[in-house]
């Protein structure tokens, strides 16, 4: 019996695809990875489908590699499939199977995209945490996993956050159950007796969660999770505050995180903001020539109960700080509306995705360090830039505080055109160099993709020998999207 015939056995035949349209679409990404066609692609819906499915590649050999979405663009080179593996699309679990208001959280499959679940949370008075302008397509449950910071650090308290309790099959073929959604009785059973599955601890003194998020579908796929979710505000009065120089902007946002005001903040630069409010290259161009070069953006809220008392109370004291720095609470800049420039985060773009609209492609660089450190580091960047040929001005850079402030998770994106091999190229060497360098400079990989990946576990010898060994008890076949991290 072939591969295909054992796999539609599992699925139906008509969630197996090994066409050459399908096997290519699945084939490549955004990243400067190296392309490599999966055996076929096959759509899963239910966890018992996807257990049997682990079970079968254990039998056979046959690598898997989860991804929770079918459209992309996908730009990190984690869902390259292995050689001769099948692509697992869990698309096809796409509900949001409740959403619990008293205790402000919603339980989620992993096809559920943030578009899908803003509106179902809507009808609750409810919303979700949000990650930096997420595309159309992107999945919920892939992007806290993958540690996408969400934008309002005040509610993030731990790097698990907003994620609660999951559902996993393990490499082994195991289901198991996180938090409080371990038991006893069926997911369904605890959800009818009313247990919130708000804990993610357990089950018992061991925090599986942590084994699976940022592990890119080498440990176990996740088919179900609960997360955390934020009320829906009644009022909004979001901020530009624009500065020349870095320093000033992380003494203000430290002083909001210490006395927790506001919601959405976070950091960017010039570069980054024109091309998150513009499509034309032309407009991002001469829009970021007029910005100053960073801005905080900062949103305060006023909910349900007495919402103009709490908009006044903080403004009132974020405007105190901000003049103690000198700085302005703008609500327009270089002709960007800070009310609009909420919209957009709020509504996952429908058109392309942001990073793709000055040149065509992105390659970026993840890293996590403190706000004190980030003027050293992008100086440093900068420097680096005009000396391998790269235009500092075109290179977008977003620092999102996250646990409290506590450190802060940065982002550097080069622009590059994908049909220019002079530059893409150019942009490789640039980003292997920024890699390395900035490893040297305490730079830490906690989302480690392609260079960033080999750079951070060959620095580790200890922790990458640790990692293999639970590898090896969760995965023993090394089924699960091989190749990745430091497997």
């Amino acid at each position: 019996m072939g591969l295909k015939q054992e796999l539609a056995e599992i699925l139906g035949a008509a969630n197996v695809f090994d066409d050459p349209e399908t096997v290519r679409k699945y084939a490549q990404d955004m990243s400067l990875a190296e392309p490599r066609k999966p055996a076929c692609v096959v759509k899963v819906g239910s966890t018992d489908e996807v257990r049997k499915l682990v079970e079968l590649a254990n039998k056979e050999l046959i690598p898997l590699t989860p991804i929770s979405s079918p459209d992309g663009p996908r730009m990190h080179g984690d869902t390259i499939p292995a050689p001769g593996g099948v692509v697992v699309d869990l698309s096809r679990l796409n509900k949001v199977l409740k959403v619990d208001r008293r205790n402000r959280v919603a339980h989620i499959q992993p096809g559920v995209t943030f578009s899908e679940l803003s509106l179902q949370l809507k009808k609750s008075g409810l919303k979700p945490f949000l990650t930096l302008m997420p595309r159309r397509t992107k999945s919920v449950l892939t992007s806290y996993l993958e540690k996408n910071p969400i934008l309002t650090p005040r509610h993030h308290w731990d790097t698990l956050d907003p994620i609660l309790t999951l559902e996993v099959v393990y490499g082994t073929g195991d289901i198991m159950r996180t938090g409080s959604a371990a038991g006893p009785g069926t997911t369904d059973e605890l959800i009818a007796a009313g247990v919130g599955h708000v804990s993610p601890f357990g089950p018992d003194t061991m925090d599986f969660a942590r084994l699976v998020q940022g592990a890119q579908g080498t440990m176990g796929i996740v088919t179900r999770a609960t997360c955390a979710c934020s009320l829906m505000p009644a009022i909004q009065r979001p901020y530009f505050v624009p500065s020349a120089n870095i320093e000033g902007l992380v003494e203000f946002m430290y002083a909001l995180l210490r006395k927790r005001l506001g919601e959405e903040l976070f950091l960017i630069n010039n570069f980054a903001l024109a091309n998150m409010s513009y499509s034309n290259h032309e407009d991002i161009e001469s829009v970021s020539a007029e910005l100053a070069p960073w801005i905080v953006f900062l949103n305060i809220e006023g909910y349900e109960k007495r919402p103009e008392e709490r908009i006044a109370y903080q403004q009132e004291d974020i405007t105190e700080i901000a003049q103690e720095y000198g700085l302005a609470l703008l609500q327009s800049v270089a002709g960007i509306s800070s009310f609009k420039f909420l919209k957009a985060l709020e509504e996952p773009a429908q058109d392309e995705h942001w990073k793709l609209r000055f040149r065509g492609n992105c390659q970026d660089i993840l890293f996590t360090t403190t706000l004190d450190r980030i003027q050293e580091l992008v100086d440093h960047i900068y420097k680096a830039a005009a000396q391998h040929g790269y235009d500092p001005n075109e290179i977008g850079v977003y620092i999102q505080p996250v646990v409290q402030g506590s450190s802060c998770q940065c982002e550097i994106d080069l622009m590059y055109d994908p049909e220019n091999m002079r530059e893409v190229e150019k942009v490789k060497g640039f980003y292997l160099y920024l890699c390395e360098t900035l490893a040297n400079l305490g730079a830490f990989y906690s989302r480690p993709y392609g260079a960033m990946a080999d750079i951070a576990y060959r620095r580790d010898a200890e922790t990458t020998a640790l990692l293999r060994k639970v590898r090896a008890i969760f995965d023993p076949k090394n089924i699960l999207n091989p190749g990745k991290l430091c497997f």
